[in-house]
């Protein structure tokens, strides 16, 4: 990934107006000096003519410039926000579509563990403990989901399991698969273990376990567990699937090869309810001429839950792969019709982004993980919170203290306070 930002378009118009003033003043001092030149002498007529170029270039711009905007960024920084790059305050208020994830930004990003349950919908403490030490032992970047696991496990007096079992080796997550996968034993066998999204570890499994009794899936379990996972969706929940192998003794170097013929154990539900602020935000938003288009990684169902509670219109919502083959103007097609896009990788995630900046929008998006970076260097304007990844921070633009959208409203009313600064600073110094 490079991590060289596109011109934004207040970048692309000082830029433009420097071109304009030097091809000016290389048309005027030729015409200035001919004029010139049989009047006076030769050194006079060119001196004349330099001076008549440097008198109509705006000299003082930069600092104009510059004056206006650390001004901005002060007041802003009054309002818990932190301008990395001056020249983002412009394009900060020109936003006219904001792209956002949907966890903390329309969400509380406060994920609780609500349900364990086994493949018939009922409460299963196995489902619980598997899951606790997929989270648990994993090595990568904990998230907020892994958090919840092992919260909830040990207020549930899982904490034994530390001691009784140790990581054996891992399958790290990647947004191909969709899934993570521990290795660990008590001493006596090893227990393969993966948690991930619900159609990506169905596709893995040939197996159930129900109660301790292994069988092999149907095609009725596999639609049963479908609905009762697009039921716990449409209530708001966001469904991983947990699984497991044991017949794994003679493995030693662990891939992703070995992630087949699992049996399933059941599913974990987490709830995220929306922040209440958001549909109050949105409307305010839209209101300001700001079109908010949410893309994530999650599922349908769950982000239709959340869109319609924020009041952001969920009537067409494009799913990652119907876009993964389209051309970028069959896409640009799909961006017209919907504010919503699920089940998104980050490369499709920085594509969508890319396409509406080089359609003539300035475009702001927001976000905090790893997967997000691409997209934030894509956008005109790259937004993340403090709390973020480094990489994440490292690409934004714009640091937030408070991850809420409110704030960009007063993004919007800065831009316009800057405009005036920089009127009045341009008048003063050229009265001077």
């Amino acid at each position: 990934m490079s991590n060289s930002k596109q011109k934004s378009a207040f970048q692309s118009g000082i830029e433009n107006i420097s071109k304009l003033l030097i091809r000016f003043m290389l048309i005027l001092i030729p015409i200035v000096f001919i004029l010139n030149v049989s009047k006076h002498s030769t050194v006079t007529a060119f001196t004349f003519a330099v001076a008549i170029a440097i008198c109509i270039t705006p000299l003082l711009l930069p600092v104009i410039l510059s004056s206006s905007l650390s001004k901005g960024a002060v007041r802003m920084s009054k309002k818990k926000t932190i301008v990395k790059k001056l020249d983002s305050i412009q394009s900060f208020g020109a936003i006219n579509i904001l792209c956002t994830d949907k966890t903390g930004t329309l969400t509380e990003d406060k994920i609780v563990l609500e349900k364990y349950l086994d493949i018939h919908g009922d409460e299963d403490f196995r489902i619980l403990k598997h899951a606790f030490l997929n989270s648990y032992f994993q090595t990568g970047l904990r998230g907020n989901i892994d958090e919840a696991v092992v919260n909830r496990a040990l207020q549930n007096g899982f904490s034994e399991y530390i001691e009784k079992y140790q990581l054996v080796d891992e399958i790290p997550f990647d947004f191909s698969r969709r899934r993570l996968s521990v290795i660990v034993t008590d001493g006596n066998k090893k227990q393969l273990i993966t948690k991930g999204a619900v159609e990506e570890i169905l596709n893995i499994c040939t197996l159930v376990d129900y109660k301790g009794e292994v069988s092999p899936i149907t095609r009725e379990i596999k639609e049963n567990i479908k609905q009762i996972s697009k039921k716990l969706n449409q209530d708001g929940l966001r469904v991983i699937a947990v699984c497991q192998k044991n017949d794994i003794a003679d493995i030693s170097d662990f891939t992703v090869a070995d992630e087949k013929n699992m049996v399933l154990l059941g599913f974990i539900g987490f709830l995220d309810p929306p922040k209440e602020s958001a549909k109050s935000a949105i409307e305010k938003l839209n209101s300001a001429g700001i079109r908010v288009m949410v893309l994530t990684g999650d599922n349908l169902e769950v982000t239709k839950c959340i869109c319609k509670k924020v009041g952001i219109n969920s009537d067409t919502i494009i799913e990652g792969k119907q876009i993964e083959k389209l051309s970028d103007s069959g896409v640009l097609r799909l961006l017209k019709k919907s504010n919503i896009f699920v089940k998104l990788s980050p490369i499709q995630k920085a594509r969508i982004v890319r396409l509406l900046h080089e359609s003539n929008n300035i475009v702001g998006y927001m976000g905090d993980g790893i997967n997000d970076a691409p997209s934030l260097i894509n956008s005109d304007v790259g937004i993340s919170v403090d709390t973020a990844v480094d990489i994440a921070k490292e690409s934004a633009d714009i640091i937030l203290l408070e991850k809420d959208l409110h704030v960009l409203l007063d993004g919007v009313t800065e831009r316009k306070k800057n405009f005036c600064q920089f009127n009045e600073i341009y008048k003063t110094f050229y009265k001077l």
